[in-house]
């Protein structure tokens, strides 16, 4: 088979620097975002990733199609990802942890079959039609690495939230229509600022450190 060939050009697109994923996060990636217990930051890093909410492909770290889907995020203390489900295999390593997650096979998170704790290095690997969420359980902000099953985006409900996240999403005009992509409320990008200030800050007071300035060894860029 012939491949085309690559150039310094070509290639550089293939290129994903971590400070410049860091300015490209999205505070409000899913509806269940706004919600105080599942704040986090998502990150687009390859191809049409888990997200209701369109604005994700302007912030794509890399364009090219494949045939798998990455993301990453972050979360303050007690946060994650509310209660859910995909109709694809989606599998998640532990860049900095505590986390737990919580598994199960109703859509009502009441009905949990049970949780497992990961931490830095640990992976899980989450079956289609299971429900699940996770939670950061440290004292800092922990960080995640997401690997999902390639998959059309807006064909249809994705993720599949349990009716009382959904509830609670529409108290704060949060919601997803039939094709799985997000109604912005009319004050969206009033909304989106606010918690891009509000985690930014977060992070900060938490970490000690800015997160345009943070690095996975702990040390800013100035080593403090």
């Amino acid at each position: 088979m012939k491949h085309p060939e690559q150039t310094q050009e070509s290639m550089s697109k293939m290129v994903m620097r971590f400070d410049d994923m860091k300015a490209r996060g999205m505070p409000l990636m899913f509806i269940d975002s706004i919600l105080p217990e599942h704040w986090r930051m998502n990150f687009a890093v390859i191809g049409d990733t888990a997200s209701e909410n369109p604005d994700f492909r302007l912030q794509r770290m890399i364009t090219a199609p494949h045939r798998y889907q990455l993301g990453m995020a972050w979360a303050p203390p007690g946060c994650g990802p509310a209660w859910h489900t995909h109709d694809y295999i989606e599998s998640f390593f532990i860049l900095r942890g505590p986390w737990r997650f919580y598994w199960g096979n109703s859509d009502n998170p009441a009905e949990a079959g049970g949780h497992f704790d990961l931490d830095e290095w640990d992976l899980i690997s989450l079956p289609p039609g299971m429900y699940r969420s996770f939670e950061y359980r440290g004292e800092e902000v922990g960080w995640f690495f997401a690997v999902l099953e390639t998959h059309e985006v807006y064909q249809g409900k994705d993720p599949y939230w349990s009716p009382q996240i959904e509830q609670q999403a529409a108290t704060h005009g949060f919601h997803a229509d039939d094709k799985g992509k997000m109604v912005q409320p009319p004050d969206y990008e009033q909304l989106k600022q606010q918690q891009q200030e509000r985690l930014l800050a977060l992070y900060q007071e938490l970490t000690g450190c800015s997160l345009a300035d943070w690095r996975p060894d702990g040390q800013g860029k100035n080593g403090v």
